[in-house]
């Protein structure tokens, strides 16, 4: 005979977390990633706190190098310092290996790439100097802030960006084609108008005054002389704020409709009485419990951005 206990379904809090992998069979890796991995625990909450901190302290420590007149007056500190940062989280990406069963997962996800190449500059500086500027990667590693003050909820928002982005990417792309098309005829039409004489020494030295005009950015380096080419400038700096507000509405209306897309369900979970699943999900987001399976098409709502 089953147990109740064989029979119940995995609850959320059995499944492995986002970040990696824990062995519950092991004692010391379980609490070890219960504090480097979760921030849902005091421990856990004050490590996470500590490692931002570290990091804000060694971005600072770069950008403070990069200094001539600061890194002349404190250069030993300094490279003390950001080889310090190093050996910290060399310890700390070792620990974040320890903590899981599958290391070489952890080691190939975002998080993990990113705590690498947090260590990889200091290291790369010892065969070429500059390299150690490149430490300013750390401040990736304060992406954590999210999961450290709960805000991973509005995560799902930066989703709904990411797929408006995505659903547009053919209409930015042939809007991009007509642009640089734009660009090659007004810089043609330039160096034929202005000439040598008056700064267009070239086609491609005209297609960058008209990238910078058409953008309307203006430095001033390059500017036309003669009466047709100031018209022609005229033109292009009118067609600048044209051409901005193209891309601006293409991703509005992308990002409208995968709001709308993105459909809630009105129904309830029947284990702890949650709402705001989405319309096809056969499990509660929040127990785990299977919820109903016969939905009335009328039970749904568009969710708000």
């Amino acid at each position: 005979m089953k147990t109740f206990d064989s029979l119940r379904k995995v609850q959320p809090s059995d499944r492995p977390g986002p970040d990696a992998e824990h062995a519950s069979d092991v004692p010391w890796r379980a609490r070890l990633h219960e504090i480097v991995f979760e921030a849902d625990t005091p421990e856990g909450r004050a490590f996470d706190v500590a490692l931002i901190v570290v990091i804000v302290l060694s971005v600072a420590t770069v950008m403070f190098d990069s200094s001539r007149e600061i890194s002349a007056r404190y250069s030993n500190a300094l490279r003390l310092a950001e080889w310090g940062f190093t050996a910290l989280f060399t310890v700390e990406y070792i620990v974040r290996l320890l903590a899981v069963r599958r290391p070489l997962r952890y080691a190939l996800s975002f998080f993990g790439i990113v705590d690498l190449l947090a260590l990889l500059p200091s290291y790369v500086s010892l065969f070429l100097p500059t390299g150690r500027y490149l430490l300013v990667v750390r401040v990736l590693r304060l992406l954590r802030i999210f999961r450290v003050l709960k805000l991973g909820k509005f995560l799902s928002e930066g989703a709904i960006l990411g797929q408006a982005l995505r659903a547009s990417r053919h209409k930015i792309l042939v809007f991009l084609s007509v642009v640089v098309s734009v660009v090659v005829l007004i810089g043609a039409l330039m160096y034929v108008v202005e000439g040598e004489e008056n700064g267009f020494t070239s086609i491609p030295a005209s297609m960058y005054w008209a990238v910078v005009t058409l953008t309307t950015v203006g430095y001033g380096d390059v500017t036309p002389q003669t009466p047709l080419g100031k018209l022609l400038a005229s033109i292009v700096m009118i067609l600048g704020y044209g051409i901005i507000a193209v891309p601006t509405g293409i991703v509005t209306s992308e990002l409208a409709q995968a709001s709308r897309d993105l459909v809630l369900s009105q129904d309830s979970c029947p284990s702890c009485g949650i709402r705001g699943h989405l319309a096809d999900a056969k499990f509660c987001r929040k127990c785990g419990g299977q919820l109903t399976g016969d939905r009335d098409e009328a039970a749904v709502r568009p969710a708000a951005i």
